[in-house]
């Protein structure tokens, strides 16, 4: 019996939704002028902020989206706030990459 239940859990983990989430570092260091232009989407407990508009998910995306569309190498910037769960912060990242949002960067909660 325990065999056949192990045999079970072991043919069922296998079919686990595993997705991936490719993030690269940052090429240099150095900010520099390569932050000009940027878009910054806050995630925050409240919801969300878009260049410092409050925005629906959906709203963030197709904005973002259409913006991507006139410029394919748009900066966006995303920064969650503290006390934001992990999971919001990889739903957002999933539908910025279902917008085609190639290059994204994370800033830290308390830079200013």
């Amino acid at each position: 019996m325990v065999f056949i239940l192990l045999v079970f859990f072991m043919l069922a983990s296998s079919f686990l939704d595993w997705r991936s989430i490719d993030l690269a570092p940052p090429a240099s260091a150095g900010a520099g002028a390569s932050m000009t232009g940027a878009m910054l989407l806050e995630i925050r407990p409240d919801g969300l902020r878009l260049s410092g508009h409050m925005v629906t998910a959906t709203e963030a995306q197709e904005k973002i989206m259409a913006q991507v569309r006139e410029k394919p190498d748009q900066r966006v910037l995303i920064k969650p706030a503290d006390g934001v769960a992990l999971q919001d912060t990889v739903d957002i990242l999933d539908r910025l990459s279902a917008a085609g949002v190639a290059n994204l960067s994370f800033v830290r909660a308390g830079a200013r």
